[in-house]
């Protein structure tokens, strides 16, 4: 059986397009109160002092919380706990909240949020990443002597001694931007005391089981007295894991003190404010090449602004260092990544997670480099890219799977006709006002966790009397349609139809963690998990009918929605159901998935960095116009080789969304800071693409069976983001004659005269 051609499958489609969907602000409770967060009007302060008393006093006030009233740690955070659920003496960026104001109506917290009073003793923000590192700069956290939080590194072979000897040295310094999530949905959260004492937490966030730590920590509860539920939710690229959690956390403590439900939802404003960003990253590049296109050598510097909380920067700047080649074989690297902390906002998980600022870089080097040795963007590649049993620059030998780079650049270099189009780019040639430039670009995506940390995942399935079957996973819907993934996985492994298989809203108290839905992991390790899960299954029931059907239990084969022998005898499935429970053996089964075993040498950055790899390649072409510098994208071609296909068109759509948000990063998307404020807090003012700024797509899927994986397949999230943005700077070069290092890429038309 293999998973539906063509056909389009979301569980959740029906009662999305009808409204029936209920998202966090949707739900309520009988007697809830509504809360709403207080700012204070410093980026950096010390000495805060609150005056609540006519705040109090005001129409509807129930509570006004502090830092005060939390029974647990006021402070937490994933890696460390740094992150201040409110903010108690030091007020360390313009995000912070002093105060929790909790009403009958929102329009009652709201009005007495505004009669909140504060004083402290405000301080100069340190807002410049560079400066930060200066011996003179003030230390803005606590218990370090210094503003740097996280350092990694590359080092493998001699890059100076092999620099030295290289014929071509291309050299150049690249800045990326601060960059909005821009999900549908701002943050929400819904806390509900139960008469059994347990905090029931409703909420838009992607990792249900960090946000139960959380709202644990700030209770000083334990995790079984804290139940998080799945929310149908309006997207999160990332940026839903930490601020989500506090949000959530923030309304337990309401909620318990008050001892009624509360919920928090988050104008576009607050949002924005509070939430973190993607990492702004300096990279300063040295790349050393023979006259052959051989890449020998590379030194590399980079700075990346964490912001005044460290949440996840250790494990995004990890990634860049592992991929601060790109997809190519180097051997002699020596590379730095340095993170260090100001009062801006601060910076964390976002679709990419470190990799689309080192692909802006190291493809228009690429492509920099090819111009100088006479190749062309395709001949250098081809020359560099890794290949079947390639060793890549952590020492990782690629033996494991297919690794397809060098077919997908091929296959969307000929959909898009590369090659001839590349020659009859404008080049800023004169007499054109429209200047025409085509680019590409290239990636190999570490798939899962990797080196990050330890990576496995569980689902249960469970067959009711009259053969229906609930499905559970540990992978949290984003509205990326992680469940009908799990569902077509389900259905494939059993050989019964999806419409079977009812999937189940999981919480933190019916199944363990999984992990949170990141790092290109949902397909791969939630639906690895599944696959497990139906196997286990599988066994449990050929164990009991093998008899029934006159053939050993191993041999007993799953399709048609029927138990069948090799001699033609088969069980219907309601019956096969039905046989079970009368035996008394139950027709349930749990299986995990754990990620093959990887290594990591902090010192040294070597090892196997992940167990496997999702190979892409995106092109584009523009045109630029001569008189006003505007970019109008032309067309756009996207290959990505994710292993097996689950649910191609949802595929497709991962393609198509991941694309649109990286076309965003290039030419438009930037948030404004300017002394750690920030001054475009809507999408009034932070622009994002519209449908008309966007050009016809075509995505290539790719499929190669992985055998590291129990579905075969991979995944597409990441990948489909992370090289669009290097792909438009290419072709914006090759139209204009200009190389843009900075995003958003902005073009001056005195420039083009």
């Amino acid at each position: 059986m293999r998973y539906p051609e063509g056909s389009v499958f979301r569980n959740d489609a029906a009662a999305k397009v009808t409204g029936r969907a209920k998202y966090t602000d949707d739900l309520k409770a009988p007697g809830m109160l509504h809360a709403v967060p207080v700012y204070t009007p410093w980026v950096r302060a010390k000495s805060l002092v609150l005056d609540m008393a006519k705040a109090k006093a005001a129409a509807g006030v129930v509570h006004v919380l502090t830092a005060k009233d939390i029974p647990g740690s006021a402070k937490y955070g994933q890696i460390e706990q740094d992150y201040a659920m409110l903010v108690s003496d030091s007020i360390m960026c313009e995000g912070d909240v002093a105060a929790l104001v909790v009403a009958d109506t929102r329009a009652h917290a709201l009005a007495a949020a505004r009669l909140v009073a504060m004083d402290a003793e405000e301080l100069p923000a340190l807002t410049d990443p560079e400066l930060a590192l200066s011996s003179g700069a003030p230390r803005i956290l606590e218990g370090r002597d210094t503003n740097l939080v996280n350092h990694g590194c590359v080092r493998r072979g001699n890059a100076p001694g092999a620099m030295a000897s290289c014929d071509l040295v291309v050299a150049e310094t690249f800045r990326t931007q601060h960059v909005e999530h821009a999900y549908m949905e701002p943050e929400a959260a819904l806390a509900l005391p139960r008469p059994d004492g347990t905090m029931g937490i409703y909420g838009s966030m992607q990792h249900p089981y960090s946000t139960r730590r959380f709202v644990a920590a700030i209770l000083a509860e334990p995790l079984s007295d804290i139940e998080v539920f799945n929310v149908v939710m309006g997207g999160g690229f990332g940026g839903k894991d930490d601020t989500a959690a506090i949000i959530c956390a923030r309304a337990a403590l309401a909620a318990r003190i008050t001892g009624r439900p509360v919920k928090i939802r988050y104008d576009r404003e607050w949002s924005m404010r509070e939430s973190y960003k993607r990492h702004p990253y300096r990279l300063t590049y040295r790349l050393g090449f023979e006259k052959s296109g051989r890449l020998r050598a590379a030194e590399i510097d980079m700075l990346a602004d964490s912001g005044a909380y460290l949440s996840v920067t250790p494990w995004v700047n990890w990634r860049s260092t592992a991929q601060c080649c790109g997809p190519y074989m180097v051997d002699n690297v020596r590379m730095d990544i340095r993170a260090v902390a100001t009062n801006n906002v601060f910076t964390g998980a976002m679709r990419g997670f470190g990799a689309p600022q080192v692909h802006f870089a190291v493809e228009q080097l690429m492509d920099m480099a090819a111009g100088r040795l006479g190749l062309s963007p395709l001949e250098i590649r081809r020359i560099n890219m890794v290949k079947q049993g390639s060793t890549t620059i952590t020492g990782q030998v690629l033996d494991n799977h297919t690794v397809s780079l060098e077919s997908v650049m091929d296959k969307v270099a000929a959909k898009i006709d590369f090659d001839q189009k590349f020659a009859r780019s404008s080049r800023g040639r004169a007499g054109e006002e429209k200047l025409y430039g085509i680019g590409i670009a290239t990636s190999y995506r570490g798939a899962s966790l990797g080196a990050e940390g330890m990576d496995y995942c569980c689902a249960i399935v469970n067959c009711q009397q009259d053969g229906s079957i609930l499905l559970e996973a540990a992978i949290h819907e984003n509205g990326q349609g992680a469940e009908s993934a799990q569902i077509l996985i389900l259905a494939k492994e059993l050989g019964v139809p999806v419409s079977r298989i009812r999937y189940r809203q999981p919480s933190t108290s019916n199944i363990p963690d999984g992990g949170t839905t990141v790092a290109t992991r949902g397909t791969l390790m939630g639906g690895g998990a599944v696959a497990v899960a139906a196997r286990n299954l599988k066994k449990i029931m050929s164990d009991a009918l093998a008899g029934e059907l006159g053939c050993r239990p191993e041999e007993v084969a799953f399709a048609n929605d029927c138990l069948a022998s090799p001699l033609g005898a088969s069980i219907p499935w309601e019956k096969a159901v039905k046989l079970l429970h009368g035996m008394c053996v139950y027709p349930y089964a749990f299986g995990s998935f754990r990620a093959p075993e990887v290594s990591w040498d902090e010192k040294t950055g070597q090892g196997e960095a992940y167990f496997t790899y999702v190979y892409s390649c995106q092109a584009v072409e523009l045109e630029v116009d001569r008189k006003t510098g505007a970019v109008r994208l032309l067309n756009m071609v996207a290959g990505h080789d994710i292993g097996k296909a689950v649910n191609r068109p949802m595929i497709l759509g991962q393609m198509y969304g991941g694309i649109a948000q990286a076309t965003g990063q290039a030419l438009m998307e930037d948030i404004g800071i300017e002394g750690g404020r920030i001054h475009n807090l809507n999408f009034n003012s932070y622009r994002i693409p519209k449908a008309r700024d966007m050009p016809e797509i075509t995505g290539i899927i790719v499929e190669n069976y992985d055998p590291t994986s129990p579905t075969g397949a991979k995944g597409i999230g990441e990948p489909a983001l992370e090289l669009m943005t290097a792909a438009i700077a290419n072709a914006v070069y090759n139209a204009t004659g200009i190389r843009f290092t900075s995003l958003p890429i902005r073009i001056d038309p005195k420039e083009l005269a």
